[in-house]
């Protein structure tokens, strides 16, 4: 009987902007990351953006999933889910495909659904080009000889 892998997630691979870091302009990332400091400015990311519940963010998050706790002036824009807590405080505009809200947490603005394909055109025209895409690494292993053709 085969068992599943779970995969793991390696820390290394989180982008963090830690309590009492400013960071102003825009932040483009393949991998999740954290914020629990202050962001002026957007995040675009291809993996989950969490913010904290002291943190403070006025701009954009363009991403793939949103774990938000702290306050924002700005826009959502999320491929699958965003998640508000009870606490968060947001002025701004969410266009989502899934949108969970516990009490006691504060949204003013409009709110969008919208399909992933929906969310595509979005993103590239916030960006103004389509998110980078993962580059693999260079294979150390020499190419294969080929012999000649039979």
């Amino acid at each position: 009987m085969a068992t599943k892998m779970e995969p793991t997630l390696n820390l290394n691979e989180v982008s963090r902007i830690s309590a009492g870091t400013v960071v102003k302009g825009e932040i483009i990332t393949q991998s999740d990351i954290r914020i629990d400091g202050t962001l002026e400015g957007k995040v675009y990311s291809k993996g989950r953006v969490v913010v904290g519940d002291k943190a403070v963010v006025k701009g954009d998050i363009v991403c793939l999933n949103v774990d938000f706790c702290g306050n924002m002036k700005g826009n959502f824009y999320v491929k699958d889910t965003l998640l508000l807590r009870a606490g968060c405080s947001v002025e701004g505009d969410l266009h989502v495909r899934r949108l969970q809200v516990e009490l006691d947490a504060r949204f003013n603005g409009n709110c969008k659904m919208i399909s992933e394909a929906e969310y595509d055109k979005l993103a590239s025209s916030i960006s103004g080009a389509p998110a980078p895409e993962v580059k693999k690494p260079a294979s150390s292993l020499p190419e294969p000889k080929k012999g000649p053709a039979k």
